[in-house]
C-alpha cells in the first residue's frame, strides 16, 4: 500500500512528539520502601535516644572514657614509644587526669563553699545594690497596667528568687561516685587495649577494602579527637589565665579560682562563658560597692571571650575541622538536653565523630551544584 506525504508528516509528528515527551525529566517518585526505611530510621533514633536518656548513668561514663581515652590515646603511643608499657602508661596518664581534675576542682570548691554558706548573707548585699532597678521596674509595672497586662500594685523593689534551686542544681552539676569511679577504671581499660581493640576491630570485617576504610576511620579519629584536645586545652588555659588576671586587676575577691572556673567552663561552647559571665556579674556586685566597678571584670572577661570566640579559635580549630556554626549549637542543644553538662562537653567531640563517619561510609559522590 501507497503512503501518502501527509501520512508520513503525521508519523514523523508523532515520532517527535513522543520522544520530546520521553525526553523530558520525569519527577522523582518516592516509594513506599523508601518511605518505611525512613520511617525505621527515625524510629530507630528515637528508641536509641530513649534508651540513652534513661540509662545516663551507664551510658555516660562510658561514652565518655570512649571519647577521652581516643584524644588521650597519641599520649599513651607517645609513652609506648619510649619503651614505657601501655598499661603503665594508662595508669600514668589517668592519674595525671585525675590531678588535674582534683587541682581545678580544688581552686574552684573553696569559693564555691564560702558563697553557699554565706547565701542569706550575700543575697542581703544583693538586695541592697539592686535598688537601682526599682525605678525601671516601676516604670514597665506602670506601662503593663496601662496595656492591661498586670495588676495596679507595683512590686516594691527587685525580688531575689528563692534557694531552693541550689541543692539540686549541685547535684545535676555532679556525677555520683559511682559514674566517676566507671568513668576511670573504663578509661584506663580503654587505654591500655586501645591497639588490640583497633586490631580487633579491624580484623571483624573479611573484605581487604572494609578493612582499609575502618582502619582510615581510627586513624582519623585518634588524630583529630586528639589534637582538638590539645588545642582546645591550650586555648581555654589561655583563657582561664586572662580571666584570672583580669579579676586581680579588678580587685575581685579570689581571681586564682574564677580564672581556673572560666577555663573549665570554656569547654562548654556558648553556654559555658555566658555562665562565667553571670558568675562574674554576681561577685562583681557583691565584691564591690557599686555595679559600675563591679561590672569592671565581666566585661573584661566579655573581650577576651570575644577575641577567643572570633579570631583564636575560629583560626586554629578551624583550618583543621570545618564545624558549621548551625551543626555545633545543634549538636550542643541536643546534648545538654540528654546528658546536663557532661553532654555539653561532649557535643563537639561528638559532632567530629560523626562527621568522619559520614565522609568515609557515605562518600559524597553525587554532582555538586553551581557555585553562585
Amino acid at each position: 500500500m501507497r503512503v501518502l506525504p501527509t501520512e508520513r508528516l503525521l508519523a514523523s509528528g508523532h515520532e517527535a512528539a513522543a520522544v520530546t515527551e520521553s525526553s523530558q525529566e520525569v519527577p522523582p517518585v518516592i516509594k513506599r520502601a523508601e518511605v518505611v526505611a525512613i520511617a525505621l530510621v527515625i524510629l530507630a533514633a528515637i528508641c536509641v535516644t530513649g534508651v540513652l536518656y534513661v540509662a545516663k548513668a551507664f551510658f555516660l561514663p562510658i561514652v565518655m572514657a570512649f571519647v577521652v581515652g581516643t584524644m588521650l590515646s597519641p599520649a599513651a603511643n607517645f609513652l609506648e614509644r619510649h619503651h614505657i608499657p601501655r598499661s603503665v602508661g594508662a595508669v600514668l596518664i589517668v592519674i595525671a587526669v585525675a590531678a588535674g581534675l582534683a587541682f581545678i576542682i580544688g581552686l574552684i570548691s573553696a569559693p564555691v563553699l564560702d558563697w553557699t554558706n554565706r547565701l542569706p548573707e550575700l543575697a542581703t548585699q544583693m538586695k541592697a545594690k539592686l535598688h537601682v532597678f526599682d525605678r525601671p521596674l516601676a516604670l514597665w509595672h506602670e506601662m503593663q497596667a496601662a496595656i492591661g497586662g498586670g495588676s495596679t500594685a507595683a512590686p516594691a523593689s527587685l525580688e531575689l528568687p528563692k534557694f531552693d534551686w541550689v541543692q539540686p542544681t549541685i547535684e545535676f552539676l555532679s556525677p555520683t561516685f559511682t559514674e566517676f569511679l566507671l568513668f576511670f577504671a573504663t578509661l584506663v581499660l580503654f587505654i591500655a587495649s586501645w591497639r588490640d581493640l583497633r586490631r580487633t576491630l579491624i580484623m571483624t570485617f573479611g573484605d581487604h577494602e572494609a578493612r582499609l576504610r575502618t582502619l582510615r576511620i581510627l586513624n582519623e579519629l585518634e588524630l583529630h579527637l586528639g589534637n582538638y584536645l590539645l588545642t582546645v586545652t591550650f586555648i581555654n588555659t589561655g583563657v582561664g589565665i586572662a580571666t584570672g588576671l583580669a579579676c586581680a586587676l579588678a580587685g575581685m575577691p579570689n581571681p586564682a579560682g574564677l580564672g581556673a572556673l572560666a577555663a573549665t567552663l570554656n569547654f562548654i561552647p556558648i553556654i559555658g562563658p555566658i555562665a562565667m559571665f553571670v558568675v562574674l556579674v554576681v561577685v562583681g556586685a557583691i565584691a564591690f560597692p557599686t555595679l559600675g566597678a563591679g561590672m569592671v571584670g565581666p566585661l573584661i572577661f566579655a573581650v577576651i571571650t570575644f577575641m577567643e570566640g572570633h579570631f583564636v579559635t575560629p583560626t586554629i580549630i578551624g583550618r583543621r575541622l570545618a564545624l558549621n556554626a548551625l551543626a555545633v549549637f545543634i549538636a550542643l542543644a541536643f546534648w545538654t538536653w540528654l546528658w546536663g553538662p557532661m553532654g555539653a562537653f561532649l557535643a563537639s567531640p561528638l559532632l567530629i565523630v560523626g562527621i568522619i563517619m559520614k565522609e568515609h561510609l557515605l562518600p559524597d559522590n553525587s554532582p555538586q551544584l553551581p557555585s553562585d
